[in-house]
């Protein structure tokens, strides 16, 4: 008997692993197909924002951060208005990379900023700031206010140490809205409390952080009383507060 049973027993484990084979090689060609359905999720195709925010997208916004011909291409496919400048600046405020984007409601008019901070902008507009308007007050959002975003200067303006992200225009001060309603929320009036303007500014705060790699609001210290600071910081230091 044990001769009979060798021969069936050495056929059935070769196909339980050809059986192993074929089902792994069809997990891996629905995969591929899902990922190519959903490439928000899917690290290698090729970033457009037109597509949902997906498990894929922070790595690849991560990745634009120190090249600006990558990222200008990225603006492009996703047919987002936007004009590259001549570099100005010198020294440590050298600006290389000044992105103006062509439709933004900033108020006053929309500063050049680098192009991994206007990709920011977009984002955040699109899939936080309006979404949020919506919901909390049943209206759009009109213009957000900035307090600038260039300023050639080390953080909290001292005479040494570190240069701020604004030295380069890497960063923008947001200090308020305005919606189609004509409300108005601002940030170093609003922020305290529990009411529905708090609650939007610290939703729009909270949802800047997946666009932007640091975000700094009243929540940080004093010096942000007044503005939500979004920068695109390079180092793999963020803050999120």
């Amino acid at each position: 008997m044990t001769k009979p049973i060798s021969r069936w027993v050495g056929p059935f484990r070769i196909d339980r692993r050809v059986v192993l084979l074929l089902v792994l090689a069809a997990i891996a060609l629905a995969g591929r197909a899902w990922l190519e359905e959903n490439p928000q999720h899917n690290p290698w195709a090729p970033l457009d924002l037109r597509d949902p925010h997906g498990m894929a997208t922070t790595a690849k916004l991560i990745a634009l951060r120190d090249d600006p011909q990558t990222c200008r291409a990225v603006l492009s496919r996703s047919e987002v208005a936007f004009r590259a400048l001549e570099p100005a600046g010198e020294g440590a405020c050298a600006r290389t990379d000044r992105t103006l984007l062509g439709s933004y409601p900033l108020d006053p008019a929309t500063p050049p900023v680098t192009c991994p901070a206007a990709i920011g902008l977009v984002l955040w507009e699109r899939d936080v700031v309006g979404p949020v308007a919506e919901r909390i007050f049943s209206s759009k959002i009109e213009t957000i206010q900035h307090l600038g975003a260039y300023s050639c200067r080390r953080l909290y303006g001292n005479d040494d140490g570190p240069w701020s992200e604004h030295a380069t225009a890497n960063a923008i001060d947001i200090a308020g809205f305005t919606l189609a309603d004509g409300t108005r929320i601002d940030v170093l009036r609003d922020w305290e409390g529990d009411g529905p303007k708090a609650r939007f500014l610290r939703e729009v705060r909270d949802g800047a952080c997946r666009s932007f790699a640091t975000v700094l609001s009243p929540d940080y210290n004093a010096a942000h009383r007044d503005h939500l600071h979004l920068d695109m910081n390079p180092g793999w230091r963020s803050v999120c507060r």
